[in-house]
Order: C-alpha cells, then structure tokens, then sequence
C-alpha cells in the first residue's frame, strides 16, 4: 500500500508510545453535577496528554470519534508542541513557531502533530467504533493518505460533503468555497472471528418522505407510495404482459426493459392487490410499496446540505443564543445539526463520544440533546487545551445543562439537564518521580496505570483497593492485587516488600494472580 512520507516522521512514528502517562484530576469547582466514575468529561490540557491519560479507563470503549483539527489554511497560527525526544526536530520546531502561511514546512508539522493523536484514537475506539474528521482542502488529501496508513485502507467509509455556506462568495478569485469535508473511517469495517464491524444506523424520515406515503386502500397495510416495476438489465424471462384486471388490458414493459421480476412472482403481487393501476384503475402498473414495510430509514447520503445539517451562519448564531452577553463569544464553532446527523448515524443510546479538539463544546450539546429527545444515556469526553477549555467550552455545557435564557428552543430554555467532569492533568507517572516521592500517584490512578500499561485491560470506573491483600481488579482469567500506598516513609520501609506469606495466601484462593510491588522476599523457586 502506498504510504505518506513527510518530514519528521521517522521521529514521531512511534511518539504515541512514549508519551507520559499523566493521570486527570478532577476540578470539583469548574465540574457541574459531577456523578459516578464514569461521567460526562471535560479536560483541559494537551490532548496528546490527555488521549493518553484516558487509554487506562476508555481503551477499547468509544464508540465514535469527532475532530475538528486545524485545517492548516495559514490564515490561523497554531504551535507544535509535543516534546518529541530529538533534538534535529526540535531544532526544526524552533525556528517557525506558530506554524502559519508563511512557514513553507507547515504541511509536514500539521502531520507530525496529527500522527500520534490519530494513533491513540484508534487505540480508544471500540472494535465496532468509527472516527468522524472535519477538514477542507488544504490538508484532506494528506490526511486520507494518513488515515489509509493508521487505520488502514480498508477501512475507509466515505468522505461527506457538508454545505457549510448557503451563499456564492462573489469575491472569490476561483471558486466560491462552500463546503468543507468529514472523512470517515471504521476501526474495522468488517467483522473478523466473530467479532463486530461498525453499523452505520438509518436516519429517521422527514416530513417529506413521509408525504410520498400518500395512498391508502384501507385494507389494513397502512398508506403506500408507488415504484415503477421496470428495471434496465433486461432478461427475456422478465419480458412478459401484465393484465389489468380492471380493464383486461394487457402491459408489456417499455422498450428495451423488462419487468423487476419474474410472472409467477407477479401474479402473486397482482393476487395480494400489491399492483397499483393509477386512481382510476386505469393507467399502467406500478408497484405498491407499503410504509409498515419498507426499510425503516434513511440510508445516509454522502452529500450534506445545509438545509438539513445547518451551516455556519447558523452555528454562530446558535452559540450567541447561549451567550447572549458577549458579542462574539467563538470563531467558527461547528453546527449542531452537523453533530446531530454524525451521532444519530454512529451511536446508540448508551455509547460513549469522543472530541479531542472540542473548540466551543458543540459536541456535548449535541449528546444532551439526542439524549434528551430519544430517551438515551449517551456520555461525552471533551478536550480542549487552550485557555477557554473553561469559559467557552465548559461553560457553554453548563448553560445547555442548566437552562439557556436567549435561546429560542424552549427545550433549551429550561435546560437539557446532565453533569459533567471537569479534570485537568496531573503531574507525569514515572519511576523516578515514585522513587524521589516527588509524585506519588493515588492508589487507584497506579492501578489503573499498571493494568493498561502490563495486560492491556481498560478498566470502567476508578478502581480502589478491595481487601487487605490488595486486590483491585478481576476478571474471567485472573486476579490482580497491587501493594502500595502514596507514602514515600511506608514505601522505603519493609512492609511495602511483598513476601512469601502474602503470596501463600492470594494462591490459596485458586485463581492465577499478577501482583504489583515495589520489591519482593521472594525466591526464584517459591
């Protein structure tokens, strides 16, 4: 398969993997609500950091994925800021920094940057989850050839168009620019071993295609719409008369088509009153297709209108509905409608969604909201590093939580209800920083840690110390005990020494065991 090759990629190929693990710590003043161990979350940090520090409580368990990456146009400024441990890159970091229209490298730091995060969101999703990105011209050819090599070719859904703009822009040198793109991709597209691929769901039908559902012979089949009976690949068996049973006029197919099916099928149609001859009896075949047993939805169209998924003028207008009082609150916030459309195609009602690039919160408005209009439990984890993570991002979901005054949704007047997290991230896990007591991380932050990081298990929820032995997880194949505490004192004394005692007991219990200890007295041969 054919691979992006682009400056800086032999050093951040595997970047991901070195990334510091940083634990989230909860802010209980910035949080609203905040309920159980796995509630609404708002970070605020690096979301390199932060994809990271969630791998050992969401591994395997995201659903969908949206992003809204820097589109690279050069207009904006944006800083590569990922501690990359080699000094030619950051040599090279330094000497253009922001990255902007004038820095001609800037292609190649965008898919630096975006390398290791599309790597850790791939290790976040579940294996039937799938990944949504918005992006425009300037960086979507790069980034199909990126995705193509981390979630692989095969595993490309499609790439939406979205009508962002509803007017020309008539002072454009070449072309009115009024669309950007989504590209969507699966983590596995097809099931293998058993397992399962990523379903897209249906999308309910509007007013409109309901009203083509005009017809009812009030027979008890409910109301129909009717289709043309002939096809183009013609086949003589599919060549026959149809005989009005109305008038004894007999139909033949147009010229060079055939009937959709075979005589003995039609007659059978034609016996259950399926055929439809026009109000009066009278005009030439169709076929009754009846509304209780069609296909109950919409198979999603890869073309998005604005009409249908908002555009940006209305994303703009929506977020100063929610803040009122500032007269620009947020540069290019992404439509509702749009994270309506993605949500109602990729989720179910107790997925969780993911958007590391939150901006201004759209997509947190939008899980509230189809939970509050479909019944559903869905939950949200937003990142955002920048300084607004709590005035716009977080504050924008505490006003749909709690009730928005201006809006003119009376839904979102009263408030979509909920809670959220807000966490930002605590100092690095490390052995040094253990060893100096500098950062002793708490017992269930280590645990989680030690279980992600050594078997490769994603644990719900925060673990704690279960018993006096140590036992915080289990599961179908073993027993896992960890035998700490953060005291720096206790841990240089000989009780944190894990002994043959300790280890007698946990294998009385007939299970295998993994053990996490700062040291043992232990044999090889015990």
């Amino acid at each position: 398969m054919p691979t992006l090759d682009f400056k800086g990629k032999q050093h951040i190929y595997a970047h991901h993997l070195t990334v510091p693990y940083r634990p989230l710590v909860a802010d209980a003043a910035r949080s609203l609500n905040p309920a159980a161990a796995d509630d609404n979350l708002i970070i605020h940090g690096d979301n390199l950091h932060a994809l990271k520090a969630l791998l050992p409580r969401y591994a395997g368990r995201i659903k969908c994925v949206y992003i809204d990456p820097p589109y690279n146009t050069g207009n904006e400024s944006w800083h590569y800021n990922d501690n990359v441990n080699s000094p030619l890159m950051r040599e090279w970091l330094k000497q253009n920094s922001p990255v902007d229209g004038e820095d001609l490298e800037r292609h190649d730091k965008w898919l630096c940057m975006m390398w290791p995060r599309l790597h850790l969101l791939k290790e976040l999703l579940s294996d039937d989850g799938v990944i949504f990105v918005s992006i425009d011209d300037n960086e979507q050819h790069h980034l199909r050839m990126l995705m193509d090599e981390i979630f692989g070719a095969a595993n490309f859904v499609n790439n939406v168009i979205w009508q962002k703009k509803f007017s020309p822009q008539n002072d454009s040198k070449y072309f009115s620019d009024n669309h950007d793109f989504v590209i969507c991709y699966t983590k596995n597209k097809f099931a293998e071993n058993g397992g399962v691929g990523w379903r897209r769901n249906l999308l309910p039908r509007s007013e409109s295609h309901e009203k083509n559902y005009r017809h009812d012979d009030n027979d008890g089949r409910g109301v129909y719409s009717t289709a043309d009976l002939s096809v183009k690949s013609y086949q003589v068996e599919y060549d026959y008369p149809i005989t009005n049973p109305n008038t004894g006029e007999a139909h033949n197919p147009p010229r060079g088509r055939c009937w959709m099916t075979n005589q003995e099928t039609m007659q059978v149609w034609l016996n259950e009153n399926r055929l439809y001859f026009g109000r009066n009896g009278k005009g030439k075949p169709m076929l009754k297709r009846y509304l209780s047993s069609v296909q109950q939805g919409i198979v999603p169209l890869t073309i998005w209108p604005y009409d249908e998924v908002g555009h940006t003028a209305s994303a703009r207008r929506a977020i100063k509905e929610i803040f009122y009082e500032r007269d620009d609150p947020f540069d290019n916030p992404k439509g509702l409608g749009l994270l309506d459309r993605i949500l109602r195609i990729a989720t179910g009602p107790d997925d969780i969604i993911l958007d590391s690039f939150a901006g201004s919160g759209t997509t947190a408005h939008a899980v509230l909201a189809l939970n509050q209009a479909d019944g559903g439990r869905r939950k949200f984890i937003l990142v955002e590093c920048e300084e607004y993570a709590d005035t716009i991002t977080a504050e924008r979901v505490r006003r749909v939580i709690a009730g928005a005054p201006a809006a003119r949704d009376a839904t979102l007047q009263a408030g979509l209800g909920g809670s959220f997290t807000y966490c930002t991230l605590g100092a690095p896990i490390d052995d040094e920083g253990i060893l100096t007591g500098a950062t002793l991380p708490e017992y269930g932050t280590l645990a989680a840690y030690l279980l992600n990081v050594s078997a490769g298990i994603s644990a719900p929820g925060h673990l704690r110390r279960q018993d006096d032995a140590g036992l915080f997880y289990s599961d179908a194949a073993r027993d896992y005990y960890l035998h700490y505490r953060p005291d720096l004192e206790w841990l240089r004394s000989n009780a944190a020494i894990f002994n043959a005692a300790q280890a007698q007991r946990i294998a009385g219990r007939g299970r295998p065991a993994i053990v996490y200890a700062a040291d043992k007295f232990i044999g090889q041969r015990a």
